[in-house]
């Protein structure tokens, strides 16, 4: 592809902005104190920034590139993800938003996920705090890489740029703006992102469509068999079921992401909430449906022309439009994938220096050092998630599992899902769940995915290492074996004291709890 100057404008001023937002929020927080600035904006979200946030942080490139490249080559079957993950969406923000966020403040004002499980259950032990921190940081590099990986391949689509150079600069301002700003830095940026993405998805495939008719070449591409049909197979079989029950998988992620779920307790207010919600579930519905009719549109529009098919957007954006304009559409596809590396790198440093740093490295740590620790954090996982994007890096990747945008998002949610889902649901609606529970079923929930995935999905370069291909995403038998252990462990082991099932009681009582000045109040 020829290398556009217009191209090159828009994404210089499309980085100017971002890194502009880091700065400014680095100028505000130098007024404010404490690691509850840095990591969750102080509780001061407002509900349009929180669910355009929250959805940014969420729609990485997959949905973008990795959803409509699938659609594009296999049809409509491939839409079950879409399905999943609204059904997912809408049950997070009815049952997960409003309790979270109150149970969190009531919960000695908990910041980070970790935090609030171990405030939950008013526990002195630290140990669930630096399981999750480590599981955090586990998946974030791996969940990172996806992000750097599709920026990678977008410089190189427009550019003509080497991906590793592409990759390279994407890194290093990903780590300028969250190393400045903190999280209202990667919130606004997120909002801007969340605008960006949704115009984009808008308008490109409908300025497609009038082309098409336009020329009328509109039925003159040939559709592969079975390509309208949402069983994959054209019958009702295994692989259908397993493709359809895979993608309403998805959907159960949303209960344990920690970057999407820690917006919810950021919103400041319950008026806000319910804000936050109708725009979150508007936008991420929009989202998905574009996103899928990007993928069907883009067939009609180019044929089977696209090399890869994860580039299916970027080539339908940079023919329709003039070139500049072009060049600020493809800048959505940036956006999505910074938007989710921002939150990921934020939630995993917050949860170091909050849940490891703070409690058991250095517990007379000021907030200062808090805040320079999760900074550090921020560039230690961004290596190594550059240094995880590598090893999937060009025709002969190190590791097959690395190579492509969906198969390290795909591993990262499922392992979020199946950790932190089933405790995070429970600790909100079950009275009897203890910490012991808790912590049993975040190991075997986390365990059970990585096993089922090495050795039943997982495939490397040369050849495939699975005992036998399920065809089914992990993230299902390590939800429920989350909520079985958890509920087995909990029933086994004694009851939680009167103080835990009296703030259960009021966290899930309540219909009103906000932070005024810093007093809590609830009704």
């Amino acid at each position: 592809m020829k290398v556009e100057a217009g191209n090159i404008v828009a994404f210089v001023l499309y980085f100017l902005v971002v890194i502009g937002i880091g700065i400014y929020f680095f100028m505000q927080d130098r007024k404010l104190s404490g690691e509850k600035s840095f990591f969750l904006g102080g509780r001061k979200m407002g509900g349009m920034v929180a669910a355009l946030s929250a959805g940014a942080s969420d729609m990485s490139a997959w949905v973008l590139m990795g959803l409509p490249g699938s659609i594009y080559l296999y049809g409509i079957g491939q839409v079950w993800i879409s399905i999943g993950l609204l059904i997912g969406t809408i049950l997070a923000w009815f049952l997960v938003a409003p309790r979270l966020r109150r149970y969190s403040i009531l919960a000695n004002d908990s910041i980070t996920i970790p935090q609030y499980l171990t405030n939950r259950f008013l526990s002195s032990s630290k140990s669930l705090q630096v399981i999750c921190a480590v599981i955090f940081i586990i998946v974030y590099c791996v969940y990172g890489a996806s992000s750097i990986t599709a920026c990678g391949t977008l410089f190189k689509t427009l550019f003509n740029l080497d991906e590793r150079i592409g990759m390279t600069i994407a890194t290093i301002i990903i780590i300028a703006y969250v190393f400045l700003g903190g999280f209202n830095a990667v919130c606004w940026t997120d909002f801007l992102q969340g605008l960006l993405m949704l115009a984009a998805l808008m308008i490109t495939p409908i300025i497609a469509v009038i082309l098409l008719k336009l020329n009328g070449a509109v039925g003159n591409v040939d559709i592969p068999e079975n390509y309208y049909n949402l069983l994959v197979s054209g019958k009702f079989d295994w692989e259908s079921v397993s493709t359809a029950l895979t993608g309403l998988g998805w959907g159960l992620g949303y209960f344990g992401m920690p970057h999407i779920i820690v917006r919810y307790i950021s919103i400041k207010s319950e008026k806000e909430m319910k804000k936050s919600r109708i725009i979150g579930i508007g936008w991420t519905t929009l989202i998905l449906i574009m996103a899928s009719v990007v993928g069907i549109v883009g067939r009609l529009y180019l044929g089977d022309t696209v090399e890869s098919s994860s580039t299916v957007f970027v080539k339908m954006a940079s023919t329709v439009f003039p070139v500049f304009i072009g060049g600020v559409i493809i800048s959505a596809i940036l956006a999505a994938s910074m938007s989710t590396a921002d939150s990921q790198l934020l939630a995993s440093s917050s949860a170091f220096a909050s849940d490891v740093y703070k409690t058991t490295i250095r517990k007379n740590a000021n907030d200062k050092e808090i805040l320079w620790a999760g900074r550090i954090v921020v560039v230690v996982i961004s290596l190594i998630a550059f240094a995880i994007a590598m090893l999937g890096y060009g025709d002969k990747p190190i590791v097959k599992a690395f190579a492509t945008i969906m198969s390290l998002v795909s591993a990262a949610w499922a392992a979020f899902g199946a950790a932190f889902g089933p405790v995070i649901i429970l600790s909100l609606y079950w009275r009897r769940l203890n910490y012991k529970g808790a912590v049993a079923a975040i190991v075997s929930g986390f365990t059970v995915d990585v096993l089922w995935m090495f050795l039943l999905n997982y495939e490397y370069y040369g050849g495939h290492s699975a005992i036998y291909n399920t065809n089914l995403y992990e993230i299902i038998p390590g939800f429920i074996v989350g909520i079985v252990v958890a509920i087995v462990v909990s029933l086994l082991t004694e009851a939680p004291s009167e103080e835990v099932t009296s703030l259960f009681d009021k966290a899930t009582k309540s219909k009103l709890v906000e932070v005024v000045d810093d007093k809590v109040i609830a009704e």
